[in-house]
């Protein structure tokens, strides 16, 4: 496992990422939902490294980033607007903003 892990969704979150990242990071899909065992599992995991949230500006985005302040309090959280509502519906632009902003190598424009 690398340093860095950015939480997300689902997969299409995760491909949209690898489109512009320019570094090793860990990308982990909760699928829109986690059991508190494998967020149990998960935080002990994570415990050491550097973990982003990144999640839809939805109801269902809202649910799991509450969970994952819970569970993983270290996490930093990075932020979508309203407006694209979804990861994988935002412009890679935008995307490659929030990630460089905390600090993460993202391809050239």
């Amino acid at each position: 496992m690398h340093d860095k892990v950015i939480i997300v969704e689902g997969k299409t979150d995760r491909d949209q990422l690898l489109r512009i990242l320019d570094e090793p990071v860990d990308i982990i899909c909760t699928y829109g939902t986690i059991s508190f065992d494998r967020l149990e599992e998960l935080s002990e995991e994570l415990i050491e490294k550097d973990v982003y949230v990144l999640v839809d500006a939805d109801d269902a985005g809202e649910k799991l980033r509450r969970q994952l302040k819970q569970e993983i309090p270290h996490a930093e959280h990075l932020y979508i607007t309203m407006l694209h509502r979804e990861v994988a519906e935002t412009p890679l632009n935008y995307l490659k903003r929030i990630l460089r902003a905390a600090k993460f190598k993202v391809m050239p424009v």
